[in-house]
């Protein structure tokens, strides 16, 4: 089993992004999975793995601004949900990944769901994990200090922030290993500082996330809502509030908080295997 790790220039972006070495069937849609704020693709390699040995193809971009993707000036690249929406079409379109199944994490999974509802012919299943879906919805202290003047310029600079981010949202301590990859960006150069502020000043989550509460019960895809319970940043009731009288389905994992796939990818390998093998079973 191998993740192999890659390139693609898009237009002005060149995409890293990292894909197992599963050869899939035409029964079975590739998997893309998106990972949330300040981590990168790196965080579903124990996914990926689970989603190989079950022969479905998977591919995990680094957004634009996170891990080993470009991270433009924000007067290039704008790094809002608008910005990002066109640039993850275009990077799918060039991969030709024309229909998939879509796995979100994170606050930056309220822009894959805008993804699934206004595109939602290319989605063959959604899976959100532990996303923002409400307008009550809120950013961490942590994270809207990045947005602040000065300040989140010197915050964001700092290559530990990821360490006590993803720690402080998942409640275990990461190996240094694992934590090498995630600062790697930040030691090589300043701009994935400057991206990390330039995304918290334009997520315009309120707006998002009014989207989300309004399209998701109506959308026509089969959905799936995985919940770590103990998630410090959002709370599970806006999980358990969107799927009344919906047919979305949740499931939950009673000791995982905000990164569920970076401590528990074998239980939560298991629920998104059971979820995706139903198409063609």
């Amino acid at each position: 089993m191998s993740i192999s790790e890659n390139y693609l220039q898009v237009g002005e972006l060149n995409w890293f992004y990292r894909q197992n070495e599963a050869e899939g069937d035409d029964k079975k849609s590739p998997v893309v999975l998106l990972h949330g704020i300040p981590s990168q693709s790196y965080s579903w390699s124990g996914v990926m793995t689970k989603l190989e040995e079950r022969n479905f193809k998977a591919f995990a971009p680094d957004w634009i601004g996170f891990g080993f993707s470009d991270k433009p000036p924000a007067y290039l690249f704008k790094y809002n949900p608008d910005a990002y929406i066109k640039a993850l079409d275009d990077f799918l379109t060039k991969l030709e990944v024309n229909r998939f199944s879509l796995v979100v994490q994170g606050f930056l999974g309220s822009v894959g769901i805008q993804f699934a509802l206004r595109y939602p012919n290319k989605i063959d299943r959604l899976i959100i994990v532990n996303a923002p879906l409400s307008p009550q919805a809120k950013l961490p202290g942590k994270m809207k200090q990045w947005a602040i003047p000065l300040v989140g310029d010197m915050l964001t600079q700092d290559p530990i922030l990821v360490d006590r981010t993803l720690e402080g949202g998942s409640g275990f301590v990461i190996e240094d290993s694992k934590l090498n990859v995630y600062r790697k960006p930040f030691l090589t150069s300043s701009g994935a500082g400057r991206a990390l502020v330039a995304v918290t000043k334009n997520l315009k989550l309120a707006e998002s996330t009014k989207e989300i509460s309004a399209g998701l019960p109506k959308f026509s895809q089969p959905t799936l809502i995985i919940w770590g319970k103990l998630d410090p940043w959002l709370d599970i009731s806006e999980a358990e509030n969107l799927v009344k009288g919906s047919k979305i389905e949740l499931e939950t994992l009673a000791e995982a908080k905000h990164y569920p796939q970076e401590h528990w990818p074998q239980e939560i390998s298991e629920i998104m295997l059971n979820f995706l093998r139903r198409q063609i079973l």
